[in-house]
């Protein structure tokens, strides 16, 4: 069965998958990133090679969502993947199902300081990076200089994202503010790492010192440390410059409303507003 960590581009997947990962694949709670291979990324190319899919066209894969995860529950045990797939369907192939899902962890973050990190992770303007976030046909891919769609994942836009998942009936979801991850990293991650093994009924109880481990390893400050002196995997390179573009930029100092200016903040709080109020964002 399939246990998601979810979100849309640039809200704290990472960083949750960093605090996850070193605590629940290391034996002290000390992050490398080497332990993010232990969350792979779904939809992923790797996943269809068996099926016959059409590399240039671009949701082809969506016939074999299903198919793809009912062979990865071959193995008969719980795996964690990382997706920013909105949780809907394309000409009627769902992305998942309760045969193949157990559970989902769907972390948000303000839309007003998502913009200014997806701008930055896929080198937009910010107009670019607000048309995309409005964008409900928006949607995602690698090509590795190759006319290849298998890894193309359908965001839609942050709202539908954040609402699809929100909404669903078909299995246990826990929902994260990152902001709560920020400013109450510890009992936010506790909370998280409870309901974790309740879902996957481990009678373990919390290990608190491994926490705090996890959590000391992987502040802002030393992941943003690490990627100077190693690079980090899930950075990707800029179009318009022949060299990747820093994954961890500003950290808390991406701070809406001393960045953004007042026509964007005006139409992100218009655009999205339900929802910010709903997370009491407003």
């Amino acid at each position: 069965m399939i246990f998601w960590i979810a979100s849309y581009p640039k809200s704290g997947n990472t960083w949750l998958r960093a605090l996850l990962t070193s605590y629940y694949f290391s034996k002290d709670g000390n992050f490398n990133q080497l332990l993010l291979k232990n969350i792979s990324q779904f939809p992923d190319k790797q996943y269809f090679s068996d099926f016959n899919y059409n590399p240039k066209i671009v949701t082809d894969t969506s016939r074999f969502w299903i198919a793809a995860q009912e062979k990865i529950n071959l193995g008969k045990r719980i795996r964690f993947f990382k997706t920013h797939n909105m949780l809907g369907s394309i000409n009627g192939n769902n992305f998942t199902n309760k045969k193949n899902t157990i559970g989902c962890i769907y972390i948000v973050r303000d839309p007003r300081n998502v913009i200014t990190s997806f701008k930055n992770h896929y080198d937009f303007s910010y107009e670019e990076a607000l048309a995309a976030m409005l964008n409900e046909n928006y949607y995602i891919f690698q090509s590795e200089g190759k006319n290849d769609y298998g890894n193309f994942q359908l965001l839609s836009s942050w709202e539908k994202n954040f609402q699809s998942w929100k909404v669903q009936k078909i299995f246990p979801i826990k929902l994260i503010r990152y902001e709560d991850l920020l400013n109450q990293t510890f009992n936010t991650f506790k909370e998280t790492i409870e309901f974790i093994n309740k879902i996957f009924n481990l009678k373990n109880s919390f290990q608190k010192l491994k926490a705090q481990k996890s959590i000391q390893s992987t502040t802002f400050l030393k992941l943003k440390s690490m990627e100077k002196k190693e690079g980090f995997v899930e950075s990707i390179f800029s179009k318009k410059e022949n060299k990747k573009i820093p994954f961890f930029h500003l950290g808390a100092e991406n701070d809406w409303k001393k960045i953004l200016d007042k026509d964007h903040q005006t139409k992100l709080n218009s655009q999205f507003q339900a929802s910010l109020k709903e997370l009491q964002y407003i």
